[in-house]
């Protein structure tokens, strides 16, 4: 089955390529410090839960923009980078969630 891709080509310009690589990155960056939040939470203490999650979905959300610009206008993208983000933001997302609902559990009762 012919993809609706080969029908448009792929853009290429600076710009495409360039917001491509800073939403990978950010996505990496933000895995990378909801990771180490999520092994070490006693590195920060206060509102550990809430930072572990809104990390995890700034990683979500950089690593899915960065598929969705690669795919559709950068030729020969290889999304491997983009997808260990988004692998990460669903583990970050996970494991953050637990300790949310456990201090949302022992605040009610």
């Amino acid at each position: 089955m012919p993809s609706a891709r080969a029908d448009k080509p792929a853009h290429d310009d600076p710009a495409t390529v360039r917001a491509m690589r800073l939403s990978t990155w950010f996505a990496l960056l933000s895995g990378l410090l909801g990771g180490v939040l999520v092994i070490w939470p006693y590195l920060l203490p206060v509102g550990g839960p809430w930072v572990q999650l809104a990390l995890g979905a700034m990683t979500l959300f950089f690593a899915f923009r960065a598929r969705a610009i690669g795919t559709r206008g950068v030729t020969d993208y290889d999304g491997r980078l983009s997808l260990l983000a988004a692998l990460g933001g669903f583990a970050i997302l996970f494991f953050a969630g637990n300790a949310a609902f456990k201090v949302l559990v022992s605040l009610g009762g």
